[in-house]
C-alpha cells in the first residue's frame, strides 16, 4: 500500500464538533482469541497529553498497539486517524511513516550498537524530527554515555534512549507504554520531568501507565477503560480529586 493513495479526508469528532487531531472510533481488537478492544471510542487535540488509565487486563496496551498498527490483522472494525490521514488502512510501517511513535514497555534497545548509533539509526535524512544534538541537550545522560552500547544501559537510562529515539524521526503522536515500569522512585521523578519536557514541545501524548498518580499530575486528560471499554472521559484533576473513582477503576 503507498502512502501517496491513502485517501485524507477531514475526520469529525464523534459529537459532530470541530475536527480532531486524533480520533479513535469504535475500535475493537483481539488478542489472540481474546476480544480485549470492544468498542473504544476517543478524540485528542493536538499537544493534549491523554493517561490511558485501568486495571491490569482492561486493553490499555491492546488500544495503543492498535493505534500503531501491530496487532492488524487483529483490529477487526473501526477507523482511527491521525491528522486527517485513515490510520486504520495503514500497516505499521506506514503508521510511522505518518507520524506515529510507539515506545514499548520493553524498550526493544538494538543489541551490538552504541546509544549514538540507535538513535542514528532511527533518525531519517534529512532530519525531520529532533536533531541528535538537541536530543542530547535534552537528555545529558545520554549524551554523557553517547559510546556506549545501548543494552548495558541501566533500566532508566534504556527508558530515555527508548523516548528519545522516538523523538529522532518525525512524529506526530507519541505513544508510551509502561514508561515507569521498574524503575526506582527516583528515576521515575526523572523518566516523569522528560516526559513534562516533551509536554512543553506540544507533542501529542498518550500514556498507558500502572503507576496512575504520576501519569496524571503529567496529563491534561484521563481516559479510564474497564473490560475493553471506556467508562470515563475527564480531566485528569477529576480523577486525582474523586477517590471513589480512584477506587473502583483504578484500585488506588
Amino acid at each position: 500500500m503507498s502512502n501517496n493513495n491513502i485517501e485524507q479526508v477531514p475526520p469529525v469528532t464523534n459529537k459532530g464538533s470541530a475536527p480532531a487531531f486524533f480520533s479513535c472510533w469504535d475500535i475493537h481488537s483481539y488478542y489472540g482469541e481474546s476480544y480485549i478492544v470492544q468498542g473504544v471510542s476517543f478524540d485528542i487535540r493536538e499537544g493534549e497529553v491523554v493517561a490511558l488509565l485501568g486495571r491490569n487486563g482492561a486493553g490499555k496496551t491492546s488500544t495503543l498497539r492498535s493505534i500503531a498498527r501491530l496487532d492488524e490483522p487483529a483490529v477487526t472494525h473501526g477507523e482511527i486517524w491521525l491528522d486527517h490521514k485513515p490510520l486504520h488502512k495503514m500497516t505499521a510501517y506506514e503508521a510511522a511513516q505518518n507520524g506515529v511513535a510507539l515506545v514499548p514497555e520493553d524498550r526493544r534497545i538494538i543489541a551490538g550498537l552504541t546509544v549514538h548509533e540507535n538513535l542514528e539509526l532511527a533518525q531519517i535524512a534529512p532530519p525531520m524530527g529532533w536533531s541528535i544534538e538537541r536530543i542530547y541537550e535534552h537528555f545529558p545522560r545520554l549524551a554523557e554515555r553517547r559510546n556506549q552500547m545501548g543494552t548495558t544501559l541501566s533500566g532508566g537510562e534504556q527508558q530515555m534512549l527508548a523516548v528519545a529515539r522516538a523523538l529522532a524521526r518525525d512524529i506526530k503522536l507519541l505513544l508510551l507504554d509502561e514508561p515507569y515500569e521498574g524503575l526506582a522512585p527516583v528515576i521515575v521523578q526523572e523518566i516523569a520531568s522528560i516526559v513534562d519536557n516533551i509536554k512543553q514541545q506540544g507533542i501529542t501524548t498518550i500514556i498507558v501507565e500502572q503507576n496512575a498518580v504520576a501519569a496524571l499530575r503529567l496529563a491534561d486528560r484521563a481516559l479510564i477503560l474497564d473490560m475493553g471499554e471506556i467508562v470515563f472521559d475527564g480531566t485528569a484533576k477529576e480523577v486525582l480529586d474523586n477517590e471513589e473513582l480512584r477506587h473502583e477503576y483504578l484500585a488506588i
